[in-house]
């Protein structure tokens, strides 16, 4: 009998899973898999092929799952990824106690539909949503894949179906940095060879009212640039003897949000403009010193710019602001010197990057000293998070060179996550162009394909668009890199596997009104999923021969 094949069935799959709170770095976590390797275990194909199905360390105390049905003399395999984890739910507010269990929710949302939102209301009166935190990103996706493994067992394919699952793909994605090496290994030791990495991430709308139903050939990238804004320290009442870090930061913030120019345009998709996380003075406590240490951090989307296309129009971004911060400086100071007897003094700020400052800081304070400056900083970073260590390990060095200031440093937080796009493979644009035919002969959907998913994922960590050293001026100044934080580059580059995300109609990802459209989910995803697995495996075979 099995499991996971009619609608009913997956409903109270995605229920049990979202049932389990497993909010980013929770102890519900780190339980999650155990139930889903349970809920695989209880398949005969496993009960006779125990080795197949693996709760994998991350090396952090979680764990990824990997699945494999292989077929007997088949090298063939699609991986089916997904991620386990979500995002907190105190904006759930009064329904917070709710928010894990869908199938009181839902009903409670109908019971007050007045209280919703428009569009919401509008949903709801159409009976066909399921309300939770996790239904649509992304255990629906993982739901879909454990019926895919079912039907894999029955034979429904021509070739291997290996499920991974992962954590920590809402904060720092460590799950898939972890995976990648060990699908190298289950590669070499079962004998596999990828031919795609499906994803099932929801799909997300691009604009407020986008209707749309997308079909993904890769993800966008993203980078995290910050600026530490070193100025000069001065009692609130002489401000014209030093110089103010907020400003500086404040003033790099208005140079950067929504800057357009740093948005790209591949084939009429345009990545989002930056915007900042983070802008925050590094003042202890209160006093009437002005804050002379400030720092901010930003969003940066990427799709195909390499990283030395990145690093120095952020360095000629604060080059024009040091250059206005000096001029208005001076022109403030004049017409103060109107009121007071002073000569404004001249004021220059430099400009440079992480790899500049150590470099300086090497060569003047020698090695030694560096190294146990960076031992410091990681040996109390407490439950400080990879940003804010990041921030600490600049702002430390900042301080040991502060005959450089006026300063502003350029360097990059964790995380990272490189684009990737299969737009052009010719398995994806043959696979895309028949799931699009028969979505619309079958269903009546038409699928509209976007090069690059929105709203980020691990499809980032299935390949290098670049050559691994293309990054270095990634890692170069990404102070935590090897401190606590990495990317196994060599085994990206390795792996490169082509991509594809196929999943559900969701709304309102990471929102208290978070919702997945059952009747797509688990009646037409669940008719054309395997059929684009079996394409996959199809055309692959095609290809190669």
């Amino acid at each position: 009998m099995q499991k996971w094949q009619t609608k009913e069935q997956l409903v109270d799959l995605l229920c049990n899973l979202v049932s389990i709170p497993s909010i980013t770095g929770s102890s519900a976590e780190k339980d999650l898999p155990s139930y889903v390797v349970d809920q695989l275990r209880t398949l005969p194909y496993y009960q006779a092929n125990p080795d197949h199905v693996r709760a994998n360390p991350t090396g952090d105390g979680r764990h990824f799952v990997t699945a494999l049905v292989k077929k007997e003399g088949v090298r063939d395999t699609v991986i089916l990824v997904s991620h386990f984890d979500v995002v907190d739910v105190e904006d759930y507010g009064a329904w917070m106690k709710h928010a894990f269990d869908p199938k009181t929710l839902t009903p409670l949302f109908q019971q007050n539909q007045a209280d919703m939102p428009a569009d919401v209301q509008q949903d709801i009166r159409t009976g066909n949503w399921l309300f939770g935190r996790g239904t649509m990103d992304m255990k629906c996706g993982l739901t879909l894949h454990m019926s895919m493994i079912e039907q894999a067992i029955a034979g429904e394919f021509d070739g291997n179906i290996l499920l991974l699952t992962v954590p920590d793909e809402e904060v720092n994605s460590v799950g898939m940095r972890a995976a990648v090496p060990a699908l190298l290994k289950i590669a070499e030791e079962f004998d596999l060879s990828y031919t795609t990495v499906l994803n099932s991430e929801p799909m997300f709308t691009r604009y407020p009212g986008d209707t749309n139903t997308y079909l993904y050939t890769g993800s966008i990238g993203k980078v995290l640039p910050g600026f530490l804004c070193y100025g000069k320290e001065t009692h609130v009442g002489e401000p014209f003897a030093g110089l103010n870090g907020n400003y500086m930061a404040s003033q790099m913030t208005c140079e950067l949000e929504l800057n357009t120019s740093f948005c790209e345009v591949v084939e009429g998709e345009a990545s989002p403009p930056p915007t900042n996380l983070i802008q925050k003075d590094l003042k202890k406590e209160y006093s009437v010193q002005i804050p002379h240490r400030a720092v901010t951090l930003f969003n940066l989307f990427l799709l195909e710019k390499q990283m030395e296309d990145v690093v120095e129009p952020l360095l000629e971004s604060a080059r024009n602001v040091a250059e206005r911060m000096k001029q208005n400086y001076l022109k403030h100071a004049s017409q103060f010197a109107n009121f007071a007897p002073f000569s404004p003094r001249d004021l220059s700020i430099s400009v440079m990057t992480y790899e500049e400052l150590y470099a300086y800081a090497k060569k003047t304070y020698g090695e030694e000293k560096l190294r146990q400056l960076e031992a410091d900083v990681i040996a109390n970073r407490g439950d400080k998070d990879d940003r804010d260590t990041t921030i600490e390990l600049v702002d430390q060095l900042a301080i040991l060179c502060k005959e450089l200031s006026p300063m502003m440093i350029l360097f990059f937080a964790p995380p990272f996550y490189p684009a990737v796009s299969s737009r052009k493979h010719p398995l994806i644009q043959q696979t895309m162009e028949e799931m699009k035919a028969y979505a619309k002969d079958q269903h009546r959907v038409n699928l509209v394909k976007q090069n690059y998913f929105g709203g980020i994922s691990d499809l980032s960590y299935v390949g290098l668009q670049y050559p691994a050293a293309s990054m270095q001026p990634l890692v170069a100044n990404m102070p935590l890199w090897d401190n606590g934080y990495s990317i196994p580059l060599q085994e990206l580059e390795a792996f490169d596997v082509p991509v594809m995300n196929l999943g559900p109609v969701g709304r309102d990802a990471h929102q208290w009104t978070e919702r997945l459209d059952i009747d797509y989910a688990f009646d037409t995803l669940k008719d054309m999923l395997p059929r684009c697995i079996q394409s996959l495996l199809q055309n692959g075979k095609a290809l190669e021969e």
